[in-house]
Protein backbone atom coordinates (compact mmCIF):
# COMPACT_ATOMS: atom_id res chain seq x y z
CA UNK A 1 0.00 0.00 0.00
CA UNK A 2 2.97 2.33 0.57
CA UNK A 3 3.95 1.86 -3.07
CA UNK A 4 0.43 2.86 -4.19
CA UNK A 5 0.61 5.95 -2.00
CA UNK A 6 3.99 6.95 -3.46
CA UNK A 7 2.70 6.33 -6.96
CA UNK A 8 -0.35 8.50 -6.33
CA UNK A 9 1.79 11.30 -4.85
CA UNK A 10 4.05 11.18 -7.89
CA UNK A 11 1.07 11.27 -10.23
CA UNK A 12 -0.31 14.31 -8.39
CA UNK A 13 3.10 15.98 -8.62
CA UNK A 14 3.23 15.40 -12.38
CA UNK A 15 -0.31 16.69 -12.75
CA UNK A 16 0.34 19.87 -10.70
CA UNK A 17 3.50 20.67 -12.62
CA UNK A 18 1.76 20.33 -15.99
CA UNK A 19 3.85 17.38 -17.15
CA UNK A 20 0.85 15.12 -17.77
CA UNK A 21 -0.93 17.78 -19.83
CA UNK A 22 2.19 18.48 -21.89
CA UNK A 23 2.84 14.80 -22.56
CA UNK A 24 -0.80 14.25 -23.46
CA UNK A 25 -0.77 17.15 -25.91
CA UNK A 26 2.41 15.95 -27.61
CA UNK A 27 1.17 12.37 -27.82
CA UNK A 28 -2.14 13.55 -29.29
CA UNK A 29 -0.20 15.59 -31.85
CA UNK A 30 1.81 12.50 -32.75
CA UNK A 31 -1.36 10.41 -32.96
CA UNK A 32 -2.98 12.94 -35.31
CA UNK A 33 0.05 13.10 -37.64
CA UNK A 34 -1.09 11.75 -41.02
CA UNK A 35 2.40 10.46 -41.78
CA UNK A 36 4.07 9.07 -38.70
CA UNK A 37 7.73 10.07 -38.29
CA UNK A 38 10.42 7.41 -38.45
CA UNK A 39 11.40 8.12 -34.86
CA UNK A 40 8.61 8.77 -32.39
CA UNK A 41 11.22 9.54 -29.75
CA UNK A 42 12.79 12.29 -31.90
CA UNK A 43 9.30 13.68 -32.52
CA UNK A 44 8.67 13.84 -28.76
CA UNK A 45 12.07 15.41 -28.07
CA UNK A 46 11.50 18.05 -30.72
CA UNK A 47 8.01 18.97 -29.55
CA UNK A 48 8.86 18.95 -25.88
CA UNK A 49 12.05 20.91 -26.42
CA UNK A 50 10.33 23.49 -28.59
CA UNK A 51 7.92 24.39 -25.84
CA UNK A 52 10.50 24.61 -23.09
CA UNK A 53 11.66 28.04 -21.98
CA UNK A 54 14.89 29.22 -23.59
CA UNK A 55 18.02 28.51 -21.61
CA UNK A 56 19.86 31.78 -20.83
CA UNK A 57 23.18 30.17 -21.76
CA UNK A 58 21.85 29.30 -25.21
CA UNK A 59 20.69 32.88 -25.72
CA UNK A 60 24.11 34.19 -24.66
CA UNK A 61 25.79 31.83 -27.14
CA UNK A 62 23.46 32.96 -29.93
CA UNK A 63 24.36 36.57 -29.18
CA UNK A 64 28.06 35.71 -29.22
CA UNK A 65 27.68 33.95 -32.58
CA UNK A 66 25.87 36.97 -34.03
CA UNK A 67 28.60 39.32 -32.80
CA UNK A 68 31.29 37.05 -34.19
CA UNK A 69 29.56 36.98 -37.58
CA UNK A 70 29.48 40.78 -37.63
CA UNK A 71 33.19 40.97 -36.82
CA UNK A 72 33.91 38.38 -39.51
CA UNK A 73 32.04 40.39 -42.12
CA UNK A 74 33.93 43.55 -41.11
CA UNK A 75 37.25 41.73 -41.40
CA UNK A 76 36.30 40.42 -44.84
CA UNK A 77 35.46 43.93 -46.03
CA UNK A 78 38.73 45.27 -44.63
CA UNK A 79 40.60 42.45 -46.34
CA UNK A 80 39.07 43.33 -49.70
CA UNK A 81 39.98 47.00 -49.25
CA UNK A 82 43.55 46.14 -48.29
CA UNK A 83 43.94 43.79 -51.26
CA UNK A 84 42.77 46.60 -53.53
CA UNK A 85 45.33 48.98 -52.01
CA UNK A 86 48.10 46.41 -52.41
CA UNK A 87 47.25 46.00 -56.11
CA UNK A 88 47.52 49.75 -56.58
CA UNK A 89 51.04 49.83 -55.10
Amino acid sequence: QAADSKREQFRQYLEKSGVLDMLTKVLVTLYEEPEKPDSALDFLKHHLGASAPENPEIEALRLEVAETKEKYEAVLEENIKLKTKVKVY
